[in-house]
């Protein structure tokens, strides 16, 4: 854009005045990031209607008012390593494949003071390398930037990765905050950068130090949990080892801190990943004649990436068939774990595998995890994401995999389950049916039950239905004004059809519309009840119940409320949830059947009592 063509702008917005640099920037030619439409470049600009041209991927002369660009349009310098994949593309392929750090470098010197977060350079860099290469790319290149002296590596991931004025060495750099904390946490962290920094064998002499410190935080420490304190005792010994000290006789070594067995799980779930496999081996070590039943306890409690350590350590060891047994077991007593459940679903095909999984894929299998991921829901109360529901819902072959041999009695039993599930909300329910129909057609009639019992009314207490109504009145008093206010601002700027920030506001729109049908519906459904006409006779609406273990005598109270009062950790139950369901209409004396936990019980109801009265007292 010329002068003329600025002051124009400018004359026609005034607060613009103070950007009029950024403006005398948006020649054709430059390159740019906009926040909604990503990287492009400037084509030109058209005097006539006051709009820059813009060609974005897949997305070629795109038509734009200045104005609105000041504040959602980045636009980069020549230097930036984004503007030179287009224009020196050769060069910066060299630099991805041969010079990675230089290219760093480079990335980082478009920023001011030559500094940027960590989050900052991923998101660039993840542009640069591609999303499918950036992960191993970067995953590589982080253990170089430790050690290259011309870059400052962030300690967190909201400090800034900076190109040093002058280069230090990292072991320089590591001493130096060694010596300036008295954190046992902070030095086994310097120390295990320092194991990453390749120690120079010079650097050696100087580095005793540093091993006489986490010797003595690992010794001492009060700060330490069991899982931290093993893992700065492994440190210490990797470096002991490097720096070729004789460290055996080290307190406490790896082998003391893991001999109480029935620690063992908290420390699993907190040491890091990459020690996982190591650990494994320190339990087979320190308890050989019982590491298999220790490592099936490890495996039933897993989580994340544990859980397929410990299955691949029990596969090296010899233990494919005791696994599989273990598995088949643990589904047919519905002790099979969501962590446990999602490695079974993201290697069921995987030939490494089959023989393990080959008769675990089944309807059953379904029914475990439809159990497992009600119980999250009834944990949570809904306030925390469910993986193994996402799972559920984004592969479109896991339910026709796991329903291949049912029969369509079965199915209709898990569909069931699935509609009285708490872990899914309506919309994804219906389209997860909509995959059981496909298999088995004559399960359309629960989508027409269902229908019919839309306007069924159910009781809610005073409280929960107060809180439903006030996201209702923010819904319709604050949120949907304000993004109508959003879309007439968004109109503003024209050529609806392109006019991305018009396109957000109305999805927004769409969503609160949808949440706003979806509250009505049910605030006219909901009976408020104080839980007055409640009866002691049987266990219904209102009371509270004394559960009775039948094998161990031991007692469990639960409060069944209305059907949004579900307080796990209060022990109080909503009428609707499975749990709910399963004791309600029980009077005293009689015996259920239930699942807390990953446990079953045997129950007899031992007490019914009012739950008003139970407030009086």
């Amino acid at each position: 854009m010329n002068s003329e063509a600025i002051s124009a702008i400018i004359a026609k917005h005034a607060t613009l005045k103070t950007s009029k640099a950024k403006l005398e920037a948006m020649e054709a030619g430059t390159y740019v990031v906009h926040r909604s439409w990503g990287f492009g470049q400037i084509k030109e600009y058209d005097e006539s209607d006051m709009k820059l041209v813009i060609d974005f991927k897949g997305k070629k002369s795109h038509r734009m008012d200045p104005a609105f660009c000041v504040t959602s349009m980045e636009v980069l310098p020549a230097k930036h390593i984004l503007a030179r994949k287009e224009t020196e593309p050769k060069v910066v392929k060299a630099l991805i494949e041969d010079d990675p750090m230089q290219l760093v470098i480079d990335t980082l010197s478009a920023y001011p003071n030559k500094a940027a977060t960590a989050i900052e350079l991923e998101i660039v860099l993840t542009q640069v390398i591609g999303e499918e290469k950036f992960k191993r790319w970067f995953s590589s290149v982080k253990k170089q930037l430790v050690k290259d002296p011309r870059i400052g590596v962030p300690a967190k991931k909201t400090d800034c990765y900076i190109v040093r004025a002058e280069p230090v060495s990292a072991e320089s750099e590591i001493m130096e905050e060694f010596t300036n904390t008295r954190s046992a946490r902070r030095r086994i962290s310097l120390a295990e950068d320092l194991l990453a920094a390749s120690i120079k064998e010079e650097s050696k002499a100087s580095l005793s130090k540093v091993l006489n410190g986490i010797t003595e935080a690992v010794r001492d420490s009060n700060q330490l949990d069991a899982a931290e304190r093993l893992y700065g005792a492994f440190v210490r010994d990797e470096l002991a080892k490097i720096l070729g000290h004789e460290n055996s006789s080290a307190n406490p070594s790896q082998t003391d801190l893991i001999k109480e067995v029935r620690g063992l799980t908290a420390i699993a779930e907190k040491i890091p990943v990459h020690f996982q496999s190591r650990f494994l081996d320190l339990v087979k070590e320190t308890h050989p004649l019982e590491w298999r039943e220790i490592v099936f306890a490890l495996l039933k409690t897993s989580q994340g990436k544990f859980t397929t350590e410990c299955i691949n350590f029990l596969m090296e060891n010899g233990q494919a068939d005791e696994l599989a047994a273990a598995l088949k077991r643990w589904k047919t007593e519905q002790n099979l774990r969501a962590p446990v459940l999602l490695w079974v679903i993201k290697n069921r095909h995987s030939k490494k595998f089959s023989k393990l999984l080959n008769d675990l894929v089944t309807p059953r299998l379904l029914g475990a995890i439809f159990f497992a991921i009600d119980y999250e829901a009834l944990k949570s109360a809904g306030t925390r994401r469910i993986p193994l529901g996402e799972v559920l819902s984004d592969d479109p072959d896991l339910i026709s995999d796991l329903l291949s041999t049912a029969d369509t009695e079965t199915a209709r039993d898990l569909a069931n389950s699935l509609l009285l599930n708490q872990g899914f909300e309506e919309l994804t329910k219906k389209s997860l049916l909509a995959r059981f129909i496909k298999l088995f057609p004559s399960l359309q009639s629960l989508v027409s039950s269902d229908a019919g019992t839309k306007d069924e009314q159910f009781l809610v207490s005073r409280e929960s239905y107060e809180h439903k109504r006030t996201e209702y009145e923010e819904i319709v008093s604050k949120r949907i004004p304000d993004n109508s206010k959003a879309i007439s601002i968004a109109r503003e700027h024209g050529d609806l059809k392109e006019n991305s920030e018009f396109k957000m506001a109305k999805q927004d729109q769409s969503v609160l519309m949808g949440q706003k049908a979806q509250l009505e519906r049910d605030l006219a459904r909901a009976r408020i009840t104080d839980f007055s006409e409640a009866s002691t006779d049987a266990v219904s609406v209102g009371t509270i119940v004394d559960l009775r273990d039948v094998a161990s005598g031991k007692a469990v109270r639960y409060s069944v409320l209305g059907a949004w009062d579900s307080d796990p950790d209060k022990h109080i139950l909503a009428y609707k949830t499975p749990l709910g369901q399963a004791i309600m209409g029980k009077k005293i004396g009689e015996h259920v059947k239930l699942k807390i936990g990953a446990t079953n019980h045997e129950y007899q109801i031992a007490g019914i009592v009012r739950y008003n009265d139970s407030k009086k007292g």
